[in-house]
């Protein structure tokens, strides 16, 4: 009996010292290197869910977070759980959103570093218990080679499709509509080059990764005023017009720290720390010049500001109490703005 009662009490140290390794293992998988992606988490993956959530959409345009628009949004996410996806970086920003917004349940970050990650089941069931998801800035054509046509992406789409919320800001943002600047040549380009070359080489369009309400003819663009990026968000609009062969594209470039927050039914309001604007570029006609090898030319563009006090109802592109409107032209790859 005496030698039995020591095998079994080894049987049930072995049992005991198993179950602390897998502990162990488990708390070591954040941060550390998996098959193409990076977990981290923070908060209690346990809590039950306080609240229901509802569809909004929050448009960053890089820099510093407006606190209040990240407020209006977690509370539309029920002040539950919020998934970050990014391609770099890595849990600095959950640790923002839980520590210094938060409201939250817990937060839990994916950084990608290969396309297969978007298709592994451990990745897809983090993706699938998101209250909201936040694409983060970066890279934004790493967000297209990493997930465009993976299984993310079709857990991104549901994830739309079922009402939750979801954000982006910076290249996060850059991919939210259905027409996109991919970047995909590996560099960023400005409006000058843009509109001087807008068939060229640097300008790489992508469409169709989101399916996002409201923006099926939206093409975006970040840190908008501060980079000087009016010019070349009109020559992403004539690109889309041209490969969807019709003139209802519409462009929203946003400012650094600021925010356009957009209710379910498509109201939209802007939160900025600075005073910043959501950009409306609506031509509702097609590019005068659009031509390999030449510059563009593209005459009496619509462009109007929305601001802290305005609001931009995106089922038909209307602005109540416009910050400023101005019509913008493209003459031989030069840009001209005048106030309307």
């Amino acid at each position: 009996m005496k030698r039995k009662s020591s095998l079994l009490g080894r049987w049930f140290l072995l049992i005991l010292l198993g179950g602390v390794a897998s502990a162990a293992i488990a708390q070591d998988v954040r941060g550390v290197p998996q098959a193409g992606y990076r977990y981290y988490e923070i908060g209690d993956l346990a809590a039950p869910r306080p609240g229901k959530t509802e569809a909004a959409m929050m448009l960053m345009g890089g820099g510093d977070f407006a606190p209040d628009a990240f407020h209006w949004w977690i509370e539309r996410a029920g002040h539950g759980r919020v998934v970050v996806l990014r391609a770099s970086g890595a849990d600095e920003l959950q640790k923002e959103i839980y520590n210094d917004i938060g409201g939250v349940t817990a937060v839990q970050t994916l950084v990608f570093d290969s396309r297969k990650a978007a298709d592994d089941p451990a990745v897809l069931r983090v993706v699938r218990g998101a209250d909201a998801i936040f694409i983060a800035g970066g890279d934004q054509s790493r967000y297209i080679r990493f997930w465009k046509g993976t299984a993310l992406n079709t857990a991104l789409n549901e994830h739309i499709r079922a009402g939750k919320p979801i954000g982006g800001t910076s290249a996060g943002l850059a991919i939210l509509g259905r027409y996109a600047y991919g970047a995909l040549d590996g560099g960023s380009v400005d409006s000058h080059a843009a509109m001087n070359d807008p068939m060229g080489s640097e300008v790489t369009m992508d469409k169709d990764f989101l399916t996002m309400p409201y923006l099926s003819n939206v093409v975006t663009d970040t840190h908008f005023a501060k980079r000087d990026r009016l010019g070349r968000l009109i020559v992403f609009v004539a690109r889309a017009a041209q490969e969807k062969g019709q003139s209802d594209i519409v462009g929203i470039g946003v400012d650094e720290d600021t925010a356009l927050c957009v209710e379910a039914d498509g109201r939209g309001r802007v939160h900025s720390l600075n005073g910043g604007y959501a950009w409306l570029v609506m031509p509702r006609h097609t590019a005068n010049r659009l031509s390999s090898g030449e510059s563009l030319d593209f005459s009496a563009i619509p462009v109007t500001g929305v601001g802290a006090d305005s609001r931009l109802h995106l089922d038909g592109f209307k602005v109540d109490n416009a910050a400023f409107t101005a019509v913008a032209s493209v003459v031989d790859g030069e840009l001209q703005l005048r106030p309307h």
